[in-house]
C-alpha cells in the first residue's frame, strides 16, 4: 500500500473544500495547496498576480488559467492535496503536465445547500470564518478570536453566489466526465456533516492507497 499520493479536490462553492481538505491533509500528510487562499493572499499583498486576479474574482468571475497557474505552480512539488484548480478542462490540460493526481475527488453537494452556506457565511480580517447558522460567533457580528467586526466577503453575496454556481456549471462540472473516463475519478456525498463527509473520503482514499 502507498503511503503517500497526489490528490486533486472538486467541487462546487461551499460543498467544504476548504475544510475537508486541512483533514486530509492532516491525516494522510500532504501540502494543502488552496487556489482560494493563494489568490486572496495575492489580493491582500497587492502583487501583480493578485491585482490581476481581483477584478475578476470581485465579479464572481474565474481568473484566467494561465494566471492561476503561475500562481499556484511554485506549490505543486512534493505530495499534495490541490483544493481549487483545476476548474476547467483547459486548466486540466495544462496541469497534466507539470502534475500528476492519483485520484481526483469530487464533492457533490444540491445547490439549495450551497446558496444557503455560502450566503450565511462571515468573515474577519484575522482569517476566522463563521457561519450565522452553523457555526455562529459567541456574540452577533464580532470575532471570537480577536473581536474585531466580521464582515460578508464580496464574493458570498447572494448574486454573486449564484453567479459563481452558474460559472461552476458551466465550466468546472465537466471536468468529472475527463476524469472518469481516465479513471481517476471518485464522488462523496456533502450533504450531511463535516464529520460524515470526510468518514466517507477516507473510504475513497483507503480504497485508492491499497491499489497504488
Amino acid at each position: 500500500m502507498c503511503e503517500i499520493m497526489n490528490i486533486i479536490l472538486l467541487g462546487p462553492p461551499g460543498c467544504g473544500k476548504g475544510t475537508q481538505a486541512k483533514k486530509i491533509s492532516e491525516k494522510y500528510g500532504l501540502a494543502h495547496v488552496s487556489t482560494g487562499d493563494l489568490l486572496r493572499k495575492a489580493v491582500k499583498e497587492k502583487t501583480e498576480l493578485g491585482l490581476k486576479a481581483k477584478e475578476y474574482m470581485d465579479k464572481g468571475n474565474l481568473g484566467p488559467d494561465e494566471l492561476v497557474l503561475e500562481l499556484i505552480k511554485p506549490s505543486l512539488s512534493g505530495d499534495v492535496i490541490l483544493d481549487g484548480f483545476p476548474r476547467n478542462l483547459n486548466q486540466a490540460v495544462m496541469l497534466k503536465k507539470i502534475f500528476e493526481a492519483d485520484v481526483v475527488l469530487n464533492i457533490n453537494v444540491d445547490f439549495r445547500i450551497l446558496v444557503k452556506r455560502l450566503t450565511g457565511r462571515r468573515s474577519c480580517r484575522c482569517g476566522a470564518v463563521y457561519h450565522v447558522e452553523y457555526n455562529p460567533p459567541k456574540k452577533e457580528n464580532v470575532c471570537d478570536k480577536c473581536n474585531s467586526g466580521l464582515y460578508q466577503r464580496d464574493d458570498d453575496r447572494e448574486d454573486v453566489v449564484i453567479k459563481r454556481l452558474e460559472t461552476y456549471k458551466k465550466e468546472t462540472a465537466p471536468l468529472t466526465e475527463y476524469y472518469s473516463k481516465k479513471n481517476k475519478l471518485k464522488t462523496v456525498d456533502g450533504n450531511g456533516s463535516i464529520d460524515e463527509t470526510f468518514m466517507k473520503i477516507c473510504e475513497k482514499l483507503n480504497n485508492v492507497r491499497e491499489n497504488l
